[in-house]
């Protein structure tokens, strides 16, 4: 198998597992959050107690394995010396992402759907934040994870392999104080409502790609 191909197949895996994933989040996020705030008791217990265990048994495996596939590519590229400031700040993002979800979304979940025994008032705002967390670092995720190979030629060795140890220290610094208020902190006002969190992510890409670019 030539290396093109082989590119083109480590990708496309990667890309499969991750549209679920994403999917999926933003469709507890835009979706299924906002319908049972507004839901009747009967209606409500019915997304809790049938189809939210269905979407989270996706929505984990499906975080899983685009975070496997995302490891293999992740070796595919370092083999090839394509490794750069914007897959490493991307696929730290991803790793971040997959692990509020096995470590904070699901055992919280399990709480507020009642598979476990637990206290639902304190649950549920937990799992809330760690997936507004995960919403807000989806666009840049996602921003980096297309530029870094289409703009691989494009833009020299900010994506090509020289980086800015200031872009590196600053793009870490952002993800780490994000994360760190997704386990410690509390919901903000940026990332409360559906239409807050799609505009703080927007954001948060563009904040993202002028430090890789410019920092």
């Amino acid at each position: 198998m030539n290396a093109y191909l082989l590119d083109v197949l480590l990708r496309f895996g990667h890309i499969v597992f991750g549209v679920a994933w994403i999917g999926l989040l933003y469709y507890f996020n835009f979706v299924q959050t906002e319908y049972v705030k507004v839901a009747d008791d009967g209606a409500k217990s019915d997304v809790m107690q049938k189809l939210a265990p269905i979407a989270l048994w996706w929505f984990r495996w499906a975080a899983m394995f685009t975070f496997l596939t995302g490891l293999i590519l992740l070796g595919w590229i370092m083999s090839q010396q394509r490794f750069s400031l914007g897959i490493t700040l991307g696929a730290l993002m991803g790793t971040l992402m997959m692990l509020n979800v096995w470590l904070i979304i699901w055992p919280n979940q399990r709480i507020v759907i009642g598979l476990d025994e637990g206290d639902k008032a304190a649950a549920a705002p937990k799992a809330g934040l760690a997936s507004r967390t995960n919403t807000l670092f989806s666009l840049p995720m996602l921003y980096f994870m297309v530029a870094s190979i289409h703009g691989t030629q494009a833009s020299g060795g900010v994506w090509g392999g020289d980086m800015s140890m200031t872009a590196l220290i600053i793009g870490l610094a952002i993800v780490v104080i994000i994360e760190a208020n997704a386990i410690w902190g509390k919901m903000m006002s940026a990332i409360q409502s559906v239409s807050a969190v799609i505009t703080s992510s927007i954001i948060l890409t563009v904040i993202m790609a002028g430090v890789v670019h410019y920092a």
